[in-house]
């Protein structure tokens, strides 16, 4: 069957450069689209929770050994802490080498735009973060739309089906007839992408301009150039040192992903999809549905990037340069922080205006400088957030044995195109019931 969502994303490239003109041209008009692209990220934010529950639930209820779930959890929770560190500690050098910050003033404006920004991001302890897993009841981790409490929930409802035995194979069977329909809605909301594309874009450009972007044009491009460094040299070394993959052939894969990032500027509205593409690269239904979820709340590689180039920006523009040690403290407590938001357009600037509020008040005010190119380096966040998970997903998949890597090397060489109609591979992705051939997912192939 031909595939007719080429057309689709061509479409999105369109609407892009046209929203790009309206923002330009009818700053107001592009402004007043700015719900289109909201309620395109609303669509598919409404996916996330169903699609997470259906995808764990499957993988976990279909393994036989608890211990293999386990194990991929642990691997993937302790790479993404070292991946975060390493990410802080190379915005940290990059700040301090370029002082962006320096000649920079604060406005009226600027202020009463930090302020409100430090309003929305005010800081949550460890233990509030904790508990905020725990869900109110088992049905509203998926009216809140809440990654961490869906991922809990899933969890929680597979080991119960593992429990089960030969009993919980109707209950899996009926799942993943849900998990087809679930994929299916996608699809068709897919289809609203040049809407919305057009809708965020318009409204980004009508509400910066040119101007914003001249004066703070020094700090985007080191954000840009260290989250390009970063992918292309720390994360590319990876891949091929772990898993002989070519991080070039896997970012051309995942292309009409990194476009709809691109447009929506939110990661998260990408996550189905790169569930789904990471099981037909080869990746274990297991590893898959444990690794992207828990990544998209701890793996944030590009916000780390951000919040401490940003912070390091801020403090040099105010005329208060923090001293090493202040930056260590201050930017750790921001990672933590900033756990659970990684797919919310805005989320990194009220970490950081809340991190900043509660360590350094003082600073505050300078968030203000940022503000107008934030959209800008957010989509740069997203990109690498998004890329870290895509390739922690391979890693994980290689050291727990649930990577086929012919396989991968026979997709991403276009012999085996992803099936961009139904998000599905109708042929192998039926249900699988708690047997044997469930451990054979978790060993090589």
């Amino acid at each position: 069957m031909r595939d007719r969502t080429r057309y689709l994303y061509l479409a999105v490239i369109v609407a892009v450069l046209a929203g790009i003109v309206v923002g330009f041209v009818w700053p107001d008009v592009g402004q007043a689209l700015k719900p289109l692209g909201t309620g395109f990220v609303a669509l598919i934010k409404m996916m996330i929770s169903p699609i997470i529950f259906c995808t764990i639930v499957l993988g976990v209820g279909s393994v036989t050994k608890a211990a293999s779930v386990g194990k991929v959890g642990g691997l993937a929770l302790g790479y993404f802490l070292v991946m975060s560190t390493v990410a802080l500690v190379i915005g940290l050098v990059v700040g301090n080498l370029i002082d962006p910050g320096s000649g920079l003033h604060l406005t009226a404006a600027a202020k009463e735009a930090a302020a409100a920004e430090a309003a929305k991001g005010e800081a949550t302890n460890t233990v509030d973060f904790l508990l905020g897993i725990i869900p109110t009841t088992l049905v509203s981790a998926f009216t809140e739309g809440q990654v961490l409490q869906t991922l809990l929930v899933a969890l929680l409802t597979g080991f119960a089906l593992q429990a089960m035995g030969p009993k919980g194979a109707p209950v899996l069977t009926a799942i993943g007839h849900i998990q087809r329909l679930v994929f299916r809605i996608l699809a068709m909301i897919m289809w609203a992408a040049p809407v919305g594309a057009f809708g965020a874009i318009a409204a980004v450009v009508g509400a910066t301009g040119v101007d914003a972007l001249k004066s703070l044009a020094v700090i985007m491009a080191a954000f840009y150039l260290t989250c390009a460094l970063f992918v292309g040299v720390v994360l590319g070394a990876l891949l091929w040192l772990v898993a002989r993959i070519n991080l070039w052939s896997l970012l051309r894969y995942l292309g009409r992903e990194f476009l709809l990032i691109l447009s929506t500027s939110s990661s998260e509205s990408a996550l189905p999809r790169l569930i789904a593409k990471m099981e037909h690269m080869g990746v274990s239904r297991t590893v898959a549905g444990i690794t992207v979820p828990t990544g998209y709340s701890f793996n944030l590689d590009g916000t780390a990037i951000y919040l401490t180039m940003a912070t390091l920006f801020i403090a040099s523009a105010t005329g208060d340069p923090l001293r090493f040690g202040e930056q260590l403290g201050l930017l750790l407590f921001m990672m933590i922080a900033s756990k659970g938001a990684a797919g919310v357009t805005g989320a990194g600037l009220a970490t950081l205006a809340g991190g900043l509020q509660s360590h350094r008040p003082e600073l505050v005010d300078g968030v203000g400088l940022i503000v107008g190119i934030d959209r800008f380096m957010s989509e740069a966040r997203a990109l690498t957030n998004f890329a870290g998970n895509a390739v922690a997903t391979v890693l994980v998949g290689t050291w727990t044995g649930g990577f086929d890597r012919e396989r991968a090397l026979q997709v991403l060489a276009g012999q085996d195109p992803f099936d961009e109609a139904t998000l599905l591979d109708e042929d192998e992705r039926e249900p699988e019931p708690p047997a044997a051939p469930a451990d054979r997912e978790m060993s090589p192939v």
